[in-house]
């Protein structure tokens, strides 16, 4: 595929207040392949409504913006698309790795998040990766984030719901391991683990694997410092 074929490119709606950061952002992952900028936000009211009026397959979320702030931006598009058949990947993009409003827009629904200072290549990967519906997630910072919130109560994590090889299949998604990789760690099918994260998934009402992640981490199930 090629920057000019976008027969089958990902749909990407770029939000944030700074206009020279958003033109710049724009005019970098337009020009990458498998990608169509098809319009920008500058703050998160601009981007709920320009979701619903173009449709793009991810939408880039800067945390602080005017108005509505990208984690509320990222619940109430997520709570319209409850149900929908294509529902957009939010993808939250922020200057600092400890930013608490990055593990809550987690919390709320979206698939990842970047960094601004990463090379545009790996911004461009993870708008492909969450579009195919996987997501993005850096193990460690999500530990350096989670580490300073309170941890919530373990019964928040309804531990007792979940199999054994459920929680393994948990606690190795909180390393960042891919299915794969998961299926290689535990010595079964790759269809297996589709099953036991889909099963972690609808257990804790989680809404992806991210989520899922961010309440075994909050629950005390997995806890800062665990590598598999």
């Amino acid at each position: 595929m090629t920057g000019s074929d976008t027969s089958e490119a990902v749909t990407l709606l770029i939000a944030d207040d700074d206009e020279v950061t958003r033109s710049g952002l724009r005019m970098l992952l337009a020009a990458r392949p498998g990608i169509t900028v098809v319009g920008e936000a500058a703050d998160g009211v601009e981007a709920v409504e320009q979701v619903r009026l173009l449709r793009p397959d991810v939408v880039l979320m800067d945390v602080r913006m005017p108005r509505l702030n990208g984690l509320e931006a990222t619940r109430q598009l997520l709570a319209e698309s409850a149900g929908s058949a294509e529902p957009p990947k939010v993808v939250v993009i922020t200057t600092f790795e400890n930013d608490g409003y990055v593990t809550a827009a987690l919390s709320a629904g979206a698939s990842g998040f970047v960094l601004k200072r990463l090379p545009v290549q790996q911004i461009a990967e993870a708008v492909r990766v969450v579009a195919a519906g996987e997501t993005i997630l850096f193990p460690s910072a999500l530990r350096r984030m989670v580490a300073a919130r309170p941890l919530g109560s373990a019964e928040a994590l309804p531990r007792a719901a979940l199999t054994g090889r459920e929680e393994e299949a948990l606690r190795l998604m909180a390393t960042g391991l891919s299915n794969p990789e998961i299926a290689r760690s535990l010595t079964v099918s790759l269809e297996t683990v589709k099953t036991h994260v889909g099963n972690v998934l609808t257990k804790l009402g989680a809404q992806n694997r991210t989520h899922a992640v961010v309440i075994a981490y909050e629950s005390g199930l997995v806890v800062p410092g665990f590598s598999g």
